[in-house]
């Protein structure tokens, strides 16, 4: 193709262009944030300071996509956790460690920042890629194809029209609060269908001096499941660049985190496993204590479209944003651009609608789905969708994981699955349905035994 025009340099956005620039003779990215934040959380991500994770599989996509990204992230201050320091608890008990995952790469622990500065200056340092700074305010169409994008660059006034860039393929990436659907909407197409489940989250997150002689930990990921007497709360500690800690706590609808660093290290210590209090308590809190709330789980779906435009796709959040404490978001859209790349090498007409994308989107999005919603519909309040045979896989999934911690070839099966190297359906499988039921039925003789 020729031209390729990119909305939003979000990590979705970056990622699309490094795939278009292998097909498309330029790439021309549309960005309202600056040029060059640095380390710095940007505006248009309002969740840029919180907690992020790069899950394993996509970090074997950054590395497909930019040969070199670990050793060069390693060599600019990234962190691999050691064994040692990695902390994993459930209600509160401690679990076996996840099994490491050959041909995962090495695992780097992150700000949001500093991994989405690398992949920027990677991607804009492709030849045919240039951004343009400025604020996209609609996707022209002729016909039943989109040929470009409506922007305002940066600074200009707004009595001026709006300048128009050409194009031959245009890709949403700007995000859950895409506008993409009202543009249809305006130009005589239908809404993609959004599916929303509302888990109405709280959070907040504090970053810290890190100080071997208070911890050696690298990452601690505390998980509290709803029950009669639970609360449900997320929190996770990690070792990241510059010699910090990020400190992140969680709660469910009235159950909200404040500002205040006193009731913050309060929470830590209350709610959470000791060495989330004993941070917070004895090392130096560095800036404020920041909160974000999401209100739900929302997903578009654009494959159930009878009718969509040629010559255009979206990525990312614009498709699906996820309960953000179990990590997908980041890793998801480093997956949605290699279903871009898969698309793009079958030589498809970009005169017709990118089906083929959206079917192989979908695939990713329903597994991801299906693992953030599975455990969110546990949540008080929280009142469906409801899957179809919700009440047995939910039975089924919660003694998988419960195997998981006495069984180590269900541990590596499930981390595979929470790491999204494989889809969720390989759970179900007879042969982990098996071994989960013989290693129940095992755990249950040994503790009869020990009670004797």
């Amino acid at each position: 193709m020729g031209r390729a025009v990119v909305l939003g340099a979000s990590m979705a956005g970056l990622l699309a262009a490094r795939v278009l620039s292998d097909h498309a003779e330029e790439v021309v990215v549309i960005e309202r944030d600056a040029a060059d934040t640095g380390y710095e959380p940007r505006p248009g991500v309002p969740q840029g300071s919180q907690v992020h994770a790069l899950l394993p599989a996509g970090q074997v996509q950054l590395e497909r996509w930019f040969p070199g990204f670990a050793e060069e992230a390693l060599a600019a201050g990234a962190v691999v956790p050691s064994p040692s320091g990695t902390r994993m608890y459930v209600n509160g008990v401690l679990q076996p460690p996840p099994q490491r995952i050959a041909g995962s790469g090495i695992a780097l622990v992150t700000t949001r920042p500093f991994l989405e500065a690398m992949v920027r200056r990677r991607t804009t340092a492709i030849a045919n890629i240039r951004i343009l700074h400025g604020r996209a305010e609609g996707v022209v169409f002729t016909g039943d194809r989109a040929t470009g994008v409506r922007y305002r660059p940066t600074g200009e006034s707004a009595d001026a029209d709006a300048t128009i860039q050409p194009a031959d393929l245009v890709v949403d990436a700007m995000g859950r609060s895409s506008r993409l659907s009202d543009w249809l909407e305006e130009n005589g197409w239908v809404r993609p269908p959004m599916q929303r489940m509302p888990i109405k989250l709280n959070y907040a997150t504090a970053m810290f001096r890190r100080d071997e002689q208070i911890s050696d930990i690298s990452v601690v990921v505390s998980q509290t499941r709803p029950a009669p007497d639970r609360v449900a709360r997320i929190g996770g500690i990690n070792a990241v660049e510059d010699n910090r800690w990020i400190m992140l706590i969680s709660g469910y609808a009235d159950d909200r985190p404040s500002r205040d660093p006193a009731e913050f290290a309060a929470r830590c210590r209350r709610d959470f496993p000791s060495v989330f209090g004993y941070i917070a308590e004895q090392a130096e809190m560095l800036g404020d204590v920041i909160t974000y709330h999401q209100a739900d789980s929302r997903r578009r779906e654009f494959h159930e479209l009878e009718r969509f435009p040629a010559g255009l796709v979206a990525i990312g959040d614009a498709v699906a944003s996820f309960n953000p404490v179990y990590g997908q978001g980041m890793t998801s859209a480093a997956l949605h651009a290699s279903c871009l790349s898969a698309y793009l090498r079958g030589e498809p007409r970009l005169d017709e609608p990118a089906r083929e994308y959206f079917d192989k989107v979908r695939v990713v999005v329903d597994a991801a789905w299906q693992v953030s919603t599975l455990a969110d519909l546990a949540l008080p309040r929280v009142d469906g969708p409801y899957p179809p045979g919700y009440a047995l896989i939910s039975k089924l999934g919660d003694m998988v994981l419960a195997m998981s911690a006495v069984d180590p070839e269900i541990n590596r099966r499930m981390s595979m699955v929470t790491t999204m190297l494989a889809h969720p359906s390989t759970l179900a499988r007879p042969s982990t349905l098996v071994r989960a039921v013989g290693a129940r039925l095992r755990t249950g003789l040994r503790s009869r035994a020990s009670a004797r």
